[in-house]
């Protein structure tokens, strides 16, 4: 089911039909700053089961949460004061952090390296969700493992079959997220995508070492 909505200025009554959705324990597909996504509400633990049901996942695979505003991200990440000028120069945007997560979060989506990935896309329909829903939204990019990118709304539909419902903002992108891992002191950045990454690597070079070692970790595991 495509539910259209506008872009830059959602309309409240179809923000809140998407909540209803994640209350009631659906999936959803919704547009980001970079590609479209995949999720659920991070409360239900038979809704993230459906997810990586739908999308045909591993459980390896780590999930990312979308907050609607930097206030949010405290609850869920442990967040210095140098993490924070991070966060606060580049989100919201086209980026995943992951940061070390604090007991908030919850028992089934943690990782054994206690970390979590942390976005604040600079889409408005997907952070009024997320407001509206008062938690973050987890998160995964529509997209098959190995196959190119849905871009438009009704293709994600029609794949990705056990659905609620698709929020439809118009055309998606096909460049992911930019993934950079906090955790590590200089930041590593475990994956190129939408984000640039000359500003971040021009404060805080990247360590070969803890790349090798991030890399190896994390870049089969994470997804925005």
């Amino acid at each position: 089911m495509l539910l259209p909505i506008n872009a830059q200025h959602p309309e409240p009554r179809k923000i809140r039909r998407a909540v209803e959705a994640l209350l009631a324990g659906e999936v959803i597909g919704y547009p980001t700053d970079t590609m479209y996504g995949l999720g659920c509400d991070i409360a239900n633990k038979k809704a993230l089961d459906r997810l990586y049901q739908i999308k045909g996942m591993n459980r390896s695979q780590q999930l990312a949460f979308i907050c609607p505003d930097l206030s949010e991200i405290a609850k869920y990440a442990i967040v210095d004061n140098q993490t924070y000028r991070v966060l606060r120069r580049f989100l919201p945007g086209p980026y995943c952090f992951i940061l070390q997560a604090t007991r908030e979060v919850p028992r089934l989506v943690q990782t054994k390296r206690k970390a979590v990935g942390i976005r604040i896309p600079n889409h408005e329909v997907i952070r009024a969700v997320a407001r509206e829903l008062g938690r973050p939204v987890i998160s995964t990019t529509a997209q098959r493992s190995g196959a190119e990118p849905h871009v438009d709304p009704s293709e994600i539909d029609a794949d990705f079959h056990g659905l609620g419902l698709v929020i439809d903002a118009g055309v998606g992108g096909v460049v992911p997220t930019t993934v950079v891992d906090l955790t590590v002191q200089p930041p590593v950045v475990v994956r190129e995508g939408a984000g640039p990454v000359e500003s971040l690597t021009d404060d805080a070079p990247r360590s070969l070492r803890g790349m090798q070692q991030s890399m190896r970790e994390l870049k089969e595991n994470w997804a925005d």
